[in-house]
């Protein structure tokens, strides 16, 4: 594990993935005090209502992950990741080259900046149909060096790639990995790259994004439990 003073029931951030803040305020209010951390992204933005959420689930508490991706021209980026200062907002993410990276590193105020490496619904053929020439992991280890470099403070990473940045990039650097898959992955999910919870932190994970697994129980607070449980053994094991 990375030296990193994380509370276990912070890391793991749920995916709130549903079709409008209606429903958002009845899975967190379902959700209680078994997650902490939210993920809230281009679904909810889309439907209207996206900051009114976000206030409503500070004011309860709640750690927020904004993740909408940011890529643009630099300034625009810039002036966006600004917005979401002084809102309570814990992690934003964004894509893009070194300049976009920069501009909203330095405009990120109270709030982390995440760069995206490699999502973890796209394998070697979706990189070699992007036009991607370099493996995966060289593409992800190229992504997260020059995201430090950048002044962000994290990246987003499958998890198959965690011991690698651990191995070559300063500790310093969050890694947040998705496509979190406590049980066999189905073949109609969209998720390739994926680990299980145990296996996340195991390979260097900071924080795990969990959505589907959740969200779709037939229990999901008793999902959610039962995943901080597995965290904290897993964290329990390596500090032994």
């Amino acid at each position: 594990m990375t030296p990193k003073n994380i509370p276990n029931r912070e890391r793991l951030i749920f995916a709130m993935d549903v079709a409008d803040p209606q429903a958002a305020r009845q899975l967190v209010e379902q959700l209680g005090d078994a997650v902490v951390f939210y993920k809230i992204g281009l679904e909810l933005f889309m439907s209207g209502g996206y900051f009114e959420l976000l206030d409503w689930m500070v004011a309860r508490g709640k750690k927020i992950f904004v993740d909408l991706k940011f890529f643009d021209v630099p300034a625009t980026v810039a002036a966006a990741v600004r917005q979401l200062s002084g809102r309570g907002v814990t992690f934003a993410t964004i894509h893009g080259n070194q300049a976009i990276m920069e501009a909203a590193a330095a405009a990120k105020g109270d709030v982390k900046i995440l760069a995206v490496t490699v999502l973890t619904s796209l394998d070697r053929g979706d990189l070699d149909d992007l036009g991607f020439t370099v493996d995966v992991e060289k593409l992800v280890l190229s992504r997260a060096r020059r995201a430090l470099e950048a002044g962000c403070d994290g990246v987003v990473s499958s998890g198959l790639e965690a011991p690698m940045l651990r191995e070559f990039i300063d500790h310093r650097l969050l890694v947040v990995t998705p496509g979190i898959r406590p049980v066999e992955n189905k073949p109609v999910d969209d998720q390739k790259r994926t680990v299980d919870v145990a296996q996340a932190f195991a390979n260097g994970a900071d924080y795990i994004v969990v959505g589907r697994p959740i969200r779709d129980a037939a229990d999901p607070r008793a999902a959610a439990e039962a995943i901080q449980q597995t965290i904290a053994r897993s964290l329990a094991g390596a500090s032994a």
